[in-house]
């Protein structure tokens, strides 16, 4: 499909492991030395990083017997961080085949790699049986995908009977124009934002039941305030941070989608809902 090669070249950059290395190498890590909180500001390539996917993944009930499908997984970081965090075995599915290869390459540094399996394809066509996983998650992945009734359809596919499925996407929240280019989408072709009744119909018509909704507009402008004052205090940016993942638009992506949210029009949403 155009859609998926689309979105799959918007994020691929060809040398992101070569760009990991290259901060790692900065920070004094190898593949040897490095841990799962070097790796964090890289990793968590959502609103909110660490602090966000803590809060939102305990709301999800995870415990160590669950496989839990992580939907568009990216290069793995809330992956690898559930199984740390819960002692789950995660099953990651993204489109952009570089992400799933850097991203099997550092579970492999981290010695995850049998805990955190990080597959290539296309969340609304899962290779799963009916009702593989105990619990799922998705984080700011939903503004790539068009039809939500047919993503909320096959994740209640292959989700076992009362399990949760547990959102964490930049919805449309208010009135106004989004202005590109921001980290999902460079034009407004490649965007597919939704507002939370939206979601909350597509998946009530898919067969799930909402548990709770919270808008995190407040908190995200906090968050990004803070990165704003230690970057001002630091000396020249992180060695690992989100413009390794993004390139060399990431402060214009950034900056938009700051003021998008600050005005009102967007902001990060967290959805739980279960399979009845």
């Amino acid at each position: 499909m155009d859609h998926d090669n689309d979105i799959s070249r918007h994020y691929a950059r060809g040398d992101l492991l070569d760009a990991i290395l290259a901060g790692m190498e900065k920070m004094g890590k190898t593949p040897e030395t490095v841990t799962i909180d070097d790796l964090a500001p890289v990793d968590e390539f959502h609103i909110g990083g660490r602090e966000a996917s803590c809060e939102f993944l305990s709301q999800l009930s995870l415990s160590s017997g669950d496989h839990v499908l992580d939907v568009g997984c990216g290069i793995g970081g809330a992956s690898r961080f559930t199984v740390k965090e819960f002692g789950c075995r995660v099953t990651g599915v993204d489109l952009t085949d570089e992400y799933i290869e850097t991203g099997s390459t550092l579970c492999h540094w981290l010695g995850l790699n049998t805990s955190v399996s990080l597959v290539q394809g296309n969340v609304l066509e899962l290779d799963f049986a009916d009702a593989t996983f105990d619990k799922a998650f998705m984080l700011h992945v939903g503004m790539n995908i068009p039809d939500k009734v047919a993503l909320g359809s096959e994740i209640f596919r292959v989700l076992k009977p009362g399990a949760v499925f547990g959102i964490y996407d930049i919805m449309k929240c208010g009135e106004g124009t989004v202005t590109f280019p921001v980290p999902w989408a460079s034009v407004p072709e490649g965007s597919w934002l939704a507002s939370p009744e939206e979601y909350k119909n597509a998946l009530l018509e898919s067969g799930f039941e909402i548990i709770c909704e919270r808008n995190r507009g407040k908190f995200a402008l906090k968050f990004f305030a803070d990165l704003k004052a230690r970057a001002s205090a630091a000396d020249g940016p992180p060695p690992l941070g989100l413009p390794v993942i993004m390139g060399a638009q990431a402060p214009m992506k950034i900056q938009n989608m700051v003021e998008n949210v600050a005005r009102g029009i967007i902001a990060p949403v967290e959805l739980i809902a279960r399979k009845v």
